[in-house]
């Protein structure tokens, strides 16, 4: 009994109640404002909504492409040699590491989105790509590409490349926490870390992917929901989307509460064999030469326009709906997934940790859209409104529904993608959540409770939002494009952070390159 009383007092000694309380708290106001009135809670989204996208759009596509250049920079330079951590050997094996990573982004809608986003480009082709035909054969690169351009090599770069770097320095060499708030140590310097602007940065950041995680989570319960429906006849209503998210988060605490090595290791492994099966079926039974040729059409289409892609100010009422919403959303996730990444790859060069992060997941990211997407541009090419149809007529879920309807051995395949969109997803849940832990705690492997309590809050904010009506949900998505602006702030320090840490380290590891300048 006296080492559970000690272990209560110690977590509740450790927790850093400021940032738990308005964090916590600041979802509490939300649910509670959008129960009162959701139109007036809707109503000031879109308008932070676009304000945010008018005034930070364009910094944030520099801010993006700027990772990513620098990034790639430090990579192929003698820095890349330096290994993070203070660890000779990585904690975890190549394949764990690597599917922990893909799963906990890609997951967060990177299933269903995977199968629409391309289509919706197909069937309206984006401004950049202006000339083009929509529906027609020579629409199908520029759809995929510009889906690469959401979810490919900025994204990826943005969440965990110079960001890990300067928290596996702070933390690592300087003993600072492992926490969003170190990322301001190549601005205020180790005490600024410890005051009221480290405590500001930890609320923004966990705000930040609790609305980016709660929003896809919501969605999951609509989306499986419409799927049963549509599949077996049971019926589409809220108990039955209650009950999918009473599974999910079912799923993802007991992930989250078994640990990093256990649950969250084996869900995102999980994850990435059932992803490969799911490929494997789709190339034995589907359009395999279609998908092979797009995808190197498209991936060489925008390698080719990555610059003036990912720079394009052509047509701001597209742009902000599509890739500064979406470079919002990732910016949102930067901070906690870079957190998460640093708690995972200690004992990785850096080379190793931009190579995973920021060359093979975005394309193995951009592979698997092209799966599924180029799949359902096949069919729409085939049969004009085969998937566009159903895509307008019910949202997202239809278009990953009727790409696996469409597929021969669709009683198999439908199933397996039902069953990893909710394990995608789980493994999102569990992930944030664990981090949103190590945040508010301090501790590497933070307390069951805290872990707890924010799986458990995430699903209840989800269902809050559902009952009150898809706008809920949709608004709260939608948020993490204003609470991206402080996010986006408190990235900005890593273009520099980054390359000065890693050179700091780069000398303290190989003193006799440098013996010359003394």
């Amino acid at each position: 009994m006296n080492e559970v009383n000690n272990g209560t007092t110690k977590m509740l000694k450790d927790v850093d109640w400021p940032v738990f309380m308005i964090s916590g708290g600041f979802l509490l106001v939300f649910v509670v404002a959008a129960l009162i009135n959701i139109e007036s809670v809707a109503t000031f989204v879109n308008a932070t909504f676009n304000w945010s996208a008018n005034y930070f759009g364009a910094f944030w596509q520099v801010l993006c492409f700027l990772t990513v250049v620098i990034a790639l920079g430090i990579a192929i330079s003698p820095y890349g040699a330096v290994r993070l951590g203070k660890q000779e050997k990585p904690e975890l094996g190549t394949f764990s590491w690597i599917a922990m990573i893909m799963m906990t982004l890609l997951a967060g809608g990177g299933v269903f989105w995977s199968a629409a986003e391309p289509m919706y480009h197909f069937t309206d082709v984006p401004p950049f790509f202006g000339g083009i035909e929509a529906g027609t054969a020579a629409a199908a690169a520029p759809a995929l590409s510009t889906s690469f351009l959401h979810w490919g090599f900025n994204a990826w770069a943005i969440l965990a490349t110079l960001t890990t770097i300067v928290l596996m320095y702070a933390y690592h060499e300087k003993g600072l926490p492992l926490k969003p708030r170190s990322m301001l140590y190549p601005v205020l310097g180790e005490k600024g870390v410890m005051n009221h602007w480290g405590s500001v940065a930890d609320i923004v950041s966990i705000v930040a992917v609790a609305a980016g995680t709660i929003g896809p989570i919501g969605f999951l319960g609509l989306q499986m929901s419409y799927m049963l429906e549509f599949l077996f006849g049971i019926p589409d209503v809220f108990s039955t989307q209650l009950g999918i998210l009473i599974v999910l988060v079912g799923i993802y605490t007991l992930s989250a509460v078994t640990g990093l090595y256990k649950g969250i290791r084996f869900l995102s492994r999980f994850n990435v064999i059932g992803a490969l099966v799911l490929i494997g079926l789709i190339f034995l039974v589907g359009p395999a030469g279609f998908i092979i040729d797009h995808f190197m059409t498209s991936f060489g289409t925008h390698v080719r326009d990555f610059i003036p892609l990912t720079l394009f100010r052509g047509d701001a009422g597209w742009l902000n709906w599509w890739t500064v919403f979406f470079f919002g959303w990732f910016l949102g996730y930067g901070p906690i997934m870079g957190t998460f990444v640093a708690r995972i790859s200690r004992g990785r060069t850096i080379r190793e940790l931009i190579l995973g992060v920021a060359v093979i997941a975005p394309i193995a990211t951009m592979f698997w859209f092209t799966v599924l997407g180029g799949s359902g541009i096949f069919f729409e090419l085939n049969n004009p409104g085969i998937i566009s149809g159903p895509l307008f007529e019910a949202g997202l879920p239809a278009a990953l529904l009727h790409i696996g309807l469409e597929l021969p051995l669709s009683q198999l395949i439908v199933p397996l993608m039902m069953i990893l969109l909710m394990s995608f997803l789980a493994t999102t849940g569990d992930s944030i959540a664990f981090t949103m832990s190590i945040v508010v705690s301090g501790q590497e492997n933070p307390y069951a409770p805290i872990r707890i309590f924010w799986a458990v809050a995430m699903g209840a904010v989800a269902a809050i939002l559902i009952m009150i009506g898809e706008g809920g949900i949709g608004a709260l998505q939608n948020f993490i494009v204003f609470t991206a602006v402080p996010v986006s702030l408190l990235l900005l320090p890593m273009l520099w952070g980054g390359p000065m840490l890693a050179k700091r380290m780069h000398r303290d590891q190989f003193p006799h390159l440098y013996k010359t300048e003394q």
